[in-house]
């Protein structure tokens, strides 16, 4: 089981960049998928996630009307689209595999969960700064 992840970078504010995350591995459209973020000295953070045919999809409301999450379940792909980038969206960015009701809990209850996961890609750094 393998997930790596591409596309960080550094980026002014109101920059945008597209991650990418390849799997392999495992069958790739029976699991519900997600990043999440961590940043120097901070707890991670749920940033999206999305169900196995694409129609569930959760954001954090910091990253809401910005983010776009999407999978090609074709190509075992992953992807997040971010713009308007702000300088506290830098971080460490983890493509990660969802098990159980973690999705479900994140889209229909009130109470978000700890970061939590099965398999998780190396990471790939964003940071936002001028």
């Amino acid at each position: 089981v393998q997930l790596v992840e591409s596309g960080g970078g550094m980026v002014q504010p109101g920059g945008s960049l597209r991650l990418s995350c390849a799997a392999s591995g495992f069958t790739f459209e029976s699991y519900d998928m997600c990043w999440v973020r961590q940043a120097p000295g901070k707890r991670p953070e749920w940033v999206s996630a999305i169900g196995t045919d694409g129609q569930g999809v959760y954001y954090t409301d910091s990253v809401k009307g910005r983010f776009t999450i999407s999978r090609d379940n074709a190509k075992n792909a992953l992807y997040l689209q971010m713009n308007s980038l702000r300088p506290e969206d830098t971080a460490s960015y983890y493509c990660a595999r969802l098990r159980g009701d973690i999705l479900r809990t994140l889209l229909y209850s009130d109470y978000v969960p700890p970061v939590t996961y099965d398999v998780r890609g190396q990471g790939t750094q964003v940071t936002v700064s001028s």
